[in-house]
């Protein structure tokens, strides 16, 4: 090989090695801090922060309920379940009350308003006339409710059936005489001289709102639908004329169409353009007219 052509590949691979480190030197130079920045960014500042958070959300705070208050909360789950139990059984032990009892259930018709003082007068006629062993029980069945006058709640108990009184007798002349002429007994139901006993079943239906709220005082802060208290609206009627006295229609007539005594609102009919409307208001912002 002449000395020309040694000279010429010596040359040739200065250039190649060369270019060779000045490749190598520009890819690090570019790549290096594009690859730092995107691992900072991207893998640990965004990836691991929402995953943390997550797990602190959802892992750790829900379920942590320990102590009284997973008690509690377990209570209020139970509350409702209890309080049924509780008067399926209050019903059960009336059941078993009413077949051990000697005797039959009548009901005597009364002057409206004049139960418990029937009920107090045929106690001590019975007792003064020697009858106790015929008439052996005198009940005037009640119901607890929540009545909402001039839109405030208030609890009363009152008679279920108005005029109505349970008697649990044996059936002799003289006991029959001694409950007919009682002061303020208009007589029995049913037949005048020979009347007729209820059902234990019937018993059991006229005495179940008494149960039902005996049971709700036992079991205050447990609410259930079979105990719950009714409500009723004393001031106003489905069908009432009323005049809006508050509220964007203040001064309007309506007619109710619909009481939520619960919600303690009431939705009614309102005459705009001509046309009805109906519109839902609060107690307090209509009045009779």
């Amino acid at each position: 090989m002449s000395e020309n052509t040694q000279n010429e590949n010596t040359l040739n691979e200065d250039v190649v090695r060369e270019d060779a480190e000045t490749d190598f030197e520009i890819d690090l130079g570019e790549l290096e801090p594009e690859a730092e920045e995107t691992g900072l960014n991207l893998d640990f500042g965004d990836d691991e922060q929402p995953a943390e958070d997550s797990e602190l959300n959802l892992d750790f705070d829900a379920p942590a309920v320990e102590g009284d208050d997973a008690a509690d909360a377990e209570s209020d789950e139970d509350a409702p379940e209890d309080a049924d139990a509780a008067l399926e059984a209050a019903l059960e032990e009336l059941r078993l009350d009413l077949r051990s009892k000697p005797g039959e259930w009548y009901v005597l018709h009364t002057y409206s308003g004049m139960e418990n003082k029937v009920k107090q007068n045929l106690d001590a006629r019975a007792n003064t006339l020697d009858q106790t062993d015929y008439i052996f029980e005198t009940i005037v069945p009640t119901e607890t409710v929540v009545e909402i006058r001039n839109g405030t709640p208030k609890q009363v108990t009152r008679v279920v059936l108005p005029g109505y009184v349970l008697v649990r007798m044996e059936m002799t002349e003289d006991s029959w005489a001694t409950v007919r002429h009682t002061p303020s007994v208009t007589g029995f139901v049913g037949h005048a001289q020979d009347p007729v006993p209820l059902s234990l079943t019937e018993v059991e239906n006229m005495l179940l709102p008494s149960i039902k709220a005996k049971v709700a005082a036992e079991n205050q802060g447990k609410p259930s639908p079979k105990t719950k208290k009714k409500v009723e609206v004393m001031d106003f009627e489905v069908g009432d004329s009323v005049q809006v006295i508050e509220g964007p229609f203040a001064g309007v007539h309506a007619s109710i169409t619909e009481i939520n005594p619960n919600a303690q609102r009431l939705k009614a009919l309102v005459e705009i353009l001509g046309r009805e409307t109906p519109v839902d208001l609060t107690f307090q912002q209509i009045e009779k007219l």
